[in-house]
């Protein structure tokens, strides 16, 4: 490693390297987060019980869980199949959280950002209705 440069950080090769994923302005994500969300049904829409939607650069595994961990969105809460009659009583709202720089690390173009974007919404918004990761994998929205 050159004397220059402090330990611990990545050596990066020198000569051309293919750049991975596709560049979007943080504006232009949250514009194809809202399109995704302005595309649920209503019915849907108005089913969704106390959930925010958020936008944040990347997941950050906690503890005890691997740190090669990578995900494009999450949703945390309890899903309305699960609440019951004192779920109300001073509940905070469920959480669905949309991760960019994975998105954008697999997607190679514009369009690829915008459906990648649409399946981590329905996904997510899935989970806050009850369905599982195995039931979305089987009707195709894994």
């Amino acid at each position: 490693m050159p004397a220059s440069l402090p330990p611990g950080l990545p050596i990066i090769p020198e000569g051309p390297h293919e750049p991975s994923g596709f560049t979007m302005s943080p504006d232009e994500f949250e514009a194809a987060v809202q399109d995704a969300l302005d595309s649920i049904p209503d019915r849907l829409a108005r089913a969704m019980d106390n959930v925010a939607v958020f936008i944040d650069d990347d997941y950050v595994p906690g503890p005890g869980e691997d740190p090669d961990t990578v995900l494009l969105g999450l949703y945390e809460g309890v899903p309305l199949t699960e609440r019951d009659s004192w779920w109300d009583a001073g509940s905070l709202p469920d959480r669905i959280t949309i991760f960019r720089e994975p998105i954008l690390e697999i997607c190679a173009s514009r369009d690829e950002v915008i459906h990648e974007v649409a399946v981590t919404v329905v996904h997510e918004i899935a989970h806050h209705f009850g369905i599982s990761d195995d039931r979305l994998h089987e009707l195709g929205w894994g």
